[in-house]
């Protein structure tokens, strides 16, 4: 198994914010790319959170979309180890598996926003976009 599917992005600017999108699924990956970039935002992927744990951040992104269920770390794990890093970009999980205290779980981690998998399209860019403001505005 390839340990990072990370391709490079486009370079960032105010009119173009950059999202780094975590998730074991390269279908996922692909179908968030696509979806991500035709709505504005530079993309890189990575296919696991020790890939993004390892990978040089200089610039940072402007926000991180980590999938909750992945072999090596759990989305909330993942989110932990950013903030401990001193990361302060917006994190969204993204899951196809809820569950009753996931939110919880995920706001004691600083996670910005819980989207189901099935509904990511609209649901993803706005809260994206809204984070990304927020961020913007504190």
């Amino acid at each position: 198994m390839i340990e990072v599917s990370s391709h490079p992005a486009r370079p960032s600017s105010p009119a173009q914010p950059t999202v780094f999108v975590v998730d074991d699924d390269a279908a996922v990956l692909g179908s968030l790319r696509f979806l991500l970039e035709a709505d504005g935002f530079a993309v890189r992927t990575f296919r696991s959170g020790t890939a993004l744990l390892n990978v040089d951040r200089a610039p940072g992104p402007d926000c991180y979309v980590i999938d909750y269920k992945m072999p090596d770390i759990n989305g909330i794990e993942l989110a932990g180890q950013l903030r401990k890093s001193d990361r302060d970009a917006p994190v969204i999980l993204i899951t196809g598996y809820p569950d009753e205290n996931i939110s919880t779980r995920a706001a004691t981690a600083g996670i910005k926003d819980v989207v189901l998998k099935p509904l990511l399209e609209e649901n993803l860019v706005k809260c994206i976009r809204h984070a990304i403001q927020d961020r913007l505005r504190a």
